[in-house]
């Protein structure tokens, strides 16, 4: 079995997240990858931490498996002719430094393609590359909190909070991600390549999906609901006698299944029960009683029961309980790597489960320059 993707090569000029999220992804799949660094190792992660394994940042490493490693100076002649020698044999190049740096280097997509006129040409930059915000850098945090993500998470307690992770950076990676794919899938048939614009911005925005789409209908500017659904009721986290869990009621018939459960046959029939929008009407006057009740048992009976009627339910786990899940360890979801410098680490794997095609984890992820020798010597320059 070959990787789906075997048969690609990436250039990968980005850092940081977003770009190496994605590069990370095609990898997976069986891209070849190159990440290009300047000499030492460019890319911030690398020094991002702590945690550092024999001085090698977690950070680092939970991006950039799957890829090989190169460093070129590309303020000089010599590292600019040397990436261009490599665009001639490539399929995609990957870069996220800010609008207009690759002009300046003399490697736009005008004169990239001109070389290899099948080039995928994927730019990844905070704002994009048109609009009044082109030519602002663009950070994961001032993302969340321009887009909106920011003013609907938390409560009103807590106020706007930021997701415990780079969010807008992974958001993007993907989209980067399915837009190289569906370039090259395109290739195939006409030939060409093509440019790709990416904007962590734009992938953000995208994400408000309902609660964007609830302002675009209604004209009402939505509000923090914490641990609560702005169009599902009752679906939240709710206190049980030992702790935290969560109730996810999708339908009408999963919320009579709920009231039979915690004994309340009675709300079955209430008219402002009944159905959901009525639910997300009165909601401040169901879940007060739905909270009492579910304080009379611990946690997991509730779960046990809601599991046994098609409930979804589920407790709020740590990222150690995460990483002893049963279920993930069942789908391969922590892989061990073998690394030069590192020794032994630790990765979460890719989700992607290919029947023919499955992914692969080849490389570790490289220390600076680590493949100068082998790629720059089997692609020399003229």
């Amino acid at each position: 079995m070959t990787g789906a993707l075997e048969h690609i090569r990436i250039l990968d000029l980005s850092r940081v997240l977003a770009g190496p999220y994605c590069s990370m992804i095609l990898g997976d799949l069986g891209a070849e990858v190159i990440k290009v660094e300047a000499p030492g190792g460019s890319d911030e992660t690398r020094r991002w931490g702590p945690p550092f394994q024999e001085g090698v940042s977690a950070y680092y490493l939970c991006a950039n498996r799957n890829k090989k490693s190169i460093t070129l100076d590309l303020k000089s002649q010599e590292g600019i002719t040397q990436i261009k020698n490599l665009v001639k044999n490539s399929d995609v190049i990957i870069n996220n430094f800010r609008t207009g740096t690759m002009e300046r280097f003399g490697l736009d997509y005008d004169t990239l393609s001109s070389i290899n006129s099948g080039l995928i040409y994927c730019s990844i930059t905070g704002f994009g590359e048109t609009g009044p915000l082109k030519d602002m850098p663009g950070y994961d945090f001032i993302i969340q909190a321009m887009s909106g993500l920011m003013s609907i998470t938390g409560d009103k307690e807590t106020g706007p909070q930021k997701m415990g992770l780079a969010i807008s950076d992974i958001l993007t990676g993907m989209y980067a991600c399915i837009g190289i794919q569906g370039a090259l899938i395109e290739r195939n048939q006409s030939g060409k390549g093509q440019k790709l614009d990416i904007a962590l911005y734009d992938a953000a925005v995208s994400a408000l999906v309902n609660v964007g789409s609830n302002y675009l209908m209604s004209g009402q500017i939505p509000f923090q609901l914490g641990n609560h659904h702005a169009n599902i009721v009752p679906y939240q986290t709710f206190c049980a006698k030992d702790g935290e869990m969560v109730i996810a009621v999708g339908n009408d018939k999963q919320f009579q299944a709920l009231c039979d459960i915690i004994q309340k046959p009675d709300l079955k029939t209430d008219p402002r029960f009944t159905t959901n929008p009525d639910r997300v009407k009165h909601r401040d006057k169901l879940i007060p009683v739905l909270q009492e009740l579910f304080l009379q048992k611990e946690a997991n009976e509730w779960m046990d029961e809601c599991k046994a009627r098609g409930i979804p339910c589920g407790p709020i786990q740590n990222i150690a309980e995460v990483a002893n899940d049963a279920q993930l360890n069942a789908r391969n979801m922590f892989i061990d790597l073998s690394h030069p410098t590192a020794g032994i680490i630790n990765m979460i794997g890719s989700p992607l489960k290919l029947s023919r095609t499955p992914v692969s984890y080849r490389h570790h992820p490289p220390d600076p320059g680590e493949h100068n020798q082998a790629i720059l010597n089997e692609n020399p320059t003229n």
